[in-house]
């Protein structure tokens, strides 16, 4: 299970976690979930495109990433988000469909992007990795306080710190970041499961913001952990255990939930 091979599967998996439950807890938050499920969708033909053009995957998804936010963020501004990403969902999908049939990529690379290739990676995957994820929490952290008040209430933030659509901006920029990131470790499938399982579950557990922060990154490493340790012990799948652990970390939660109003009333 420690073999040299699996030493980068247990670090970019590390690192993914980290980044996908810190941004999970403000996924939750604000009630963009769905969002959190269209854009890793909607970038997945962008790799697609670079293997169309020969260049490197991760230049692909960040492209159809940062289209997704322009679109969602244009759109929203007369629609609902949920609507909007319905839009982007589709339009990148049947995008995808065309990419895909023009690059004639393989099947096995198809189900890589879908769910994901964490065993057998590379230690120059693991270092851009590692860049792109020092990147993205250190963002996180210096926004994480107008983010949270944006999240609870969009009038208190708008009094307290003035237009607040930048935030908007901002948290789907995030979330973009984080599916560049994730994509190819966990899968565009199974990104979504990763961000909104272990949040949910440490939101329902504590209602200190901090404090389910620290919770969502915990259960989200703990997930992709057991996930590579079940893989390795019956030779199944990553992906299929990423999604059974965090589906069980979504189930613990509403569990949770459900105690705790049986026990107030």
């Amino acid at each position: 299970m420690f073999a040299p091979f699996m030493v980068h599967a247990w670090l970019l998996a590390t690192i993914v976690a980290l980044v996908s439950g810190a941004i999970g807890f403000f996924v939750v938050a604000r009630r963009a979930a769905f969002p959190a499920h269209a854009l890793p969708l909607g970038a997945f033909p962008g790799a697609a495109a670079a293997s169309l053009l020969g260049v490197n995957q991760l230049l692909g998804l960040a492209v159809f990433c940062a289209l997704g936010v322009l679109v969602i963020s244009q759109l929203q501004r007369g629609e609902r988000r949920e609507v909007a990403s319905a839009l982007w969902l589709a339009l990148s999908l049947a995008a995808g469909v065309l990419l895909l049939s023009l690059s004639g990529v393989y099947a096995q690379s198809i189900n890589g992007l879908l769910f994901g290739q964490v065993l057998g990676v590379s230690r120059e995957q693991v270092v851009s990795v590692a860049v792109l994820s020092v990147g993205a929490l250190g963002v996180l952290a210096l926004f994480a306080r107008p983010l949270l008040l944006d999240s609870l209430s969009g009038e208190l933030a708008a009094a307290a710190l003035g237009r607040t659509g930048r935030l908007e901006w901002i948290f789907l920029a995030m979330l973009a970041l984080t599916t560049v990131i994730a994509v190819p470790v966990v899968g565009a499938l199974l990104v979504f499961t990763l961000m909104v399982g272990p949040a949910s579950a440490a939101r329902a557990f504590t209602n200190r913001p901090w404090r389910a922060l620290a919770g969502s990154v915990a259960l989200s490493v703990a997930s992709v952990w057991g996930a590579i340790a079940l893989a390795y012990l019956t030779n199944w799948p990553v992906g299929l255990f990423v999604g059974l652990l965090g589906a069980a970390c979504y189930v613990s939660g509403r569990l949770r939930s459900a105690g705790a109003v049986a026990q107030a009333g």
